[in-house]
């Protein structure tokens, strides 16, 4: 298994060079000290290797639990990164990790979803120790909106609003690699299914187009007047959930959002739908109430089969992020330019935090466009 692994980060080294640009490009990093909470799958290996190499001391946690490479997080901590992240770990040791990483003492934080300046400032509040952070970036939508009505007690670069982080990763491959993800998972295809796609953000604009080009018949679900008129304009039948649980075949929620789909559209729900989630959040379905009230089985891999009021319910990946989860996520190509703009994003919050007002702040034009060249 390490073998394999050895050879997959090879391979993923070989393919990304703007990362390793962007890497070579960077300052000395020593006396840094980054908190990073983000996905730990394969990808992520050859930024966090790079920056170890240019002196900087890493602390790894994990902004979900389901989608941990446990042998990337081994790797990385024989390369000197220290860690509390493993997959599958309970709410418990995750939240026990916030704790550790900030103990630990960081300088800089490296976000996906907000995890740790939600904690610190937490402790703010309580009166708790706490480090001076310099400076923090955050990398998704769902991570900057738990920071709306923050006052943060340092910069924080907004990187998710990006036109290259929106336009190539929200809008185009999560959609994409989410429906790879389940041909691969089912072994079925989308033709003659309905799909319906609830939240018309980049995200899920992308997993619409992405569904109708495999061949699904789609509608959109969204409760945002402006949102829903934008699906109308790009000719997707906009429908209320309520309304169409009972006869969609497939459900994916794109919303990044709490609770999107509830108990009562669970109990309307045809026998045998599929339901999936691709936004940041675990908690956009009610999986508890399934537990809770239906009979489980696994009758394929990553396929967890809800039996509820004499129906199935698929819940693919318990309802997890399903295309990172129980799939592979963006392309290695496509995943290099992130991962390049989030190098630059790290050494600018290195070079400029100390100089930059607290808040939140999109990231400069100054700071990333440069890891776009080869």
């Amino acid at each position: 298994m390490y073998q394999d692994f050895q050879a997959e980060l090879a391979w993923a080294r070989l393919h990304m060079p703007r990362t390793r640009q962007a890497i070579a490009q960077m300052p000395d990093l020593t006396g840094i000290k980054l908190a990073c909470n983000m996905h730990l799958d394969l990808k992520m290996a050859p930024l966090v290797e790079g920056l170890l190499s240019r002196g900087c001391d890493i602390f790894l946690t994990t902004c979900n639990p389901t989608t941990v490479q446990d042998d990337v997080v081994s790797y990385l901590a024989e390369k000197g990164a220290q860690s509390h992240a493993w997959r599958d770990m309970t709410n418990t040791d995750w939240s026990a990790s916030f704790d550790e990483a900030l103990a630990w003492g960081p300088t800089h934080l490296c976000e996906m979803g907000a995890d740790l300046t939600t904690r610190f400032h937490e402790n703010v509040s309580k009166g708790r120790s706490i480090p001076r952070i310099v400076a923090s970036l955050e990398a998704t939508g769902s991570g900057i909106n738990r920071l709306n009505g923050m006052s943060p007690e340092y910069p924080i670069f907004n990187w998710d609003d990006l036109p290259v982080k929106e336009g190539l990763h929200n809008r185009h491959m999560v959609g994409l690699s989410a429906w790879q993800t389940f041909f691969q998972t089912t072994h079925l295809t989308l033709h003659e299914k309905v799909v319906v796609v609830i939240g018309y953000g980049l995200v899920g604009q992308g997993v619409a187009a992405s569904a109708k080009a495999f061949g699904a018949q789609v509608q959109v679900a969204e409760r945002d007047p402006a949102r829903a008129l934008q699906a109308k304009y790009d000719g997707w039948p906009v429908v209320d959930l309520g309304d169409a649980a009972p006869y969609a075949d497939v459900i994916a929620t794109a919303t990044g959002a709490y609770s999107v789909v509830s108990d009562k559209h669970l109990n309307t729900m045809k026998d045998g739908v599929f339901v999936l989630n691709v936004g940041h959040v675990a908690q956009e379905i009610d999986v508890s109430y399934l537990k809770q009230h239906a009979q489980h089985s696994e009758p394929m891999p990553y396929v967890n089969a809800y039996k509820l009021n004499g129906k199935t319910i698929y819940l693919l990946a318990d309802g997890s992020m399903f295309n990172l989860t129980a799939g592979y996520g963006d392309s290695l190509n496509a995943f290099d330019v992130t991962l390049a703009v989030m190098a630059k994003g790290i050494g600018y919050i290195v070079s400029e935090g100390d100089h930059s007002k607290k808040g939140v702040h999109l990231l400069p034009e100054s700071a990333w466009k440069a890891a776009l060249a080869l």
